[in-house]
């Protein structure tokens, strides 16, 4: 029972450190977002202004290279942060675990 609640106490550390990484995590999300997104915004009005045709400005403007390498940051960043979020997840649910072994436990099970 005791290494249950310090597994338990472990579990609720870890947790709580993970939410400093989500909100780290969060930042570089919402940062790369911007970044890419005005790039991409100048790029096609660099374009626009340059008479390139609408259907294709997009595409052109996606394949370049500082803008390709944006968007990869950005979803890089994005990916880091949902495996943040998924850790925080599993982290619940483990907790969820020992309380219920706990539980089980105190009640004679």
């Amino acid at each position: 029972m005791q290494e249950l609640i310090i597994e338990l106490k472990n579990l609720r550390k870890k947790l709580n450190e993970n939410l400093k990484e989500i909100e780290i995590k969060g930042y570089e999300k919402a940062k790369t977002e911007y970044n890419y997104k005005i790039a991409l915004s100048k790029e096609i009005r660099i374009e626009r202004e340059n008479k390139m045709p609408v259907t294709i400005i997009n595409d052109v403007v996606k394949g370049k290279k500082e803008i390709a390498q944006l968007r990869f940051y950005r979803d890089n960043a994005a990916s880091s942060y949902d495996v943040a979020y998924e850790k925080q997840r599993a982290i619940k649910l483990e907790i969820g675990i020992v309380e219920g072994q706990i539980n089980a436990i105190r009640k004679g099970e």
